[in-house]
């Protein structure tokens, strides 16, 4: 028959060093010992111990755990998922900065914003469009929106287009990290809607042409986004 062991502790939830144990008992026929020790928390008079039995059958050990001091561990019976809805948008207020400079895309892209906020059921009156020049001024402008209080999420739609010289690199770093830094320094979420393209062909491709609209992809993350902080974040 295999022996069988039981030994009951009792250690502290903060202690940097252990301590001898203060008494060990034994069981005379059984086989068995049980151990007890009691460690005191430094710099305090008050006891703080966990108990746990340890049990050995064989080669199967088992161990059950009981807490003395239930208020110092950290419950985490299960996990939260949180995350934004794109139904509940009731009462949700959204704001879009749109640069004016590739018209002929941007407009598409905020057309494809808009009809997105529809088919979510965000009412027009949540809704403001402001234009802005070009790219490089989105950021200001959704940094400033986003810290008056009146949304809970700014898109930012624009169009660059590669060209002969580096400007092309220089508007479209400031465009993503302006969106960015918006967001960050606002505390609102700010959406970045901006095309970066080769060409006019890929950017008409991304605004409601053979690639799908991108204006409707950022209105959907808004949605999302606003919907988090509102429901989840404040």
């Amino acid at each position: 028959m295999a022996s069988f062991a039981s030994t009951e502790c009792s250690l502290p939830l903060h202690q940097s060093r252990l301590s001898l144990p203060t008494h060990h008992r034994h069981h005379p026929g059984n086989g068995s010992c049980s151990t007890f020790l009691q460690l005191q928390r430094a710099a305090t008079h008050e006891s703080k111990s966990l108990s746990f039995t340890f049990s050995a059958q064989g080669t199967i050990p088992c161990v059950s755990v009981e807490r003395n001091d239930r208020s110092s561990f950290v419950k985490t019976s299960a996990v939260r998922y949180l995350t934004g809805s794109v139904t509940r948008t009731q009462g949700l207020r959204f704001a879009v900065v749109v640069a004016r400079f590739n018209e002929i895309v941007t407009k598409q892209l905020l057309e494809g914003a808009l009809a997105t906020f529809k088919n979510y059921s965000v009412q027009d009156e949540d809704i403001d469009v402001v234009w802005v020049p070009g790219s490089f001024e989105i950021g200001i402008a959704a940094e400033r929106l986003g810290k008056s209080g009146k949304y809970h999420a700014v898109l930012c739609i624009g169009a660059v287009i590669r060209g002969d010289t580096s400007h092309y690199d220089a508007v479209a770093n400031s465009a993503a990290s302006g969106v960015l830094s918006a967001g960050l320094s606002s505390g609102v979420p700010c959406i970045f809607g901006v095309l970066t393209c080769d060409n006019m062909e890929q950017a008409l491709n991304r605004a409601g042409g053979k690639s799908g609209n991108k204006g409707s992809e950022t209105a959907l993350t808004a949605i999302e986004m606003a919907s988090l902080f509102e429901h989840h974040l404040k």
